[in-house]
């Protein structure tokens, strides 16, 4: 099967069609939608740059409500706040976005993890050191901060 020339003006119609169909899916970050740009045969020649500034201009893409709308969607899942951020960071989210985006988002971290933790261990608190290790492992690997999930896991007495 032969490869088909494309102009370099039909090259940015097929990306941009790559791009849009993308972002219909789902929202995407300006990192993500260049990454997989980029590995696309037809992109050679193509200043994807320019293409997510056009996409951005026409509001198809925004690392705002990407941020938000990832933010939400993790946090339904039960992840912390830990997990998010890193997850963000990884797909080219600033620290300064992501800040302003958990601040705006009015979790209650605290409740969250507690209904993890209830989810997975049931109503009864850790009644010795090997029990209480092990919620607080799970809730580490969820992404809850060390304060939280001491505060969660505590116990009056353990034996």
């Amino acid at each position: 099967m032969t490869r088909l020339a494309f102009s370099k003006k039909d090259n940015y119609t097929r990306c941009m069609n790559s791009a849009i169909y993308s972002l219909a899916m789902r929202e995407h970050s300006r990192q993500e939608i260049y990454n997989k740009l980029s590995h696309k045969d037809f992109s050679d020649g193509v200043d994807i740059n320019a293409l997510l500034d056009e996409l951005e201009e026409k509001n198809y893409l925004n690392d705002n409500r990407f941020t938000e709308c990832f933010i939400r969607s993790r946090s339904q899942r039960g992840q912390g706040v830990n997990k998010i951020t890193n997850d963000l960071r990884q797909r080219g989210i600033t620290p300064q976005l992501i800040s302003r985006a958990l601040n705006e988002s009015n979790i209650d971290w605290y409740e969250m993890a507690n209904k993890q933790r209830e989810k997975k261990f049931g109503k009864s608190k850790p009644i010795n050191y090997k029990e209480k290790a092990r919620q607080m492992r799970f809730l580490f690997n969820r992404g809850f901060d060390a304060e939280i999930i001491r505060s969660v896991c505590s116990t009056t007495s353990l034996v």
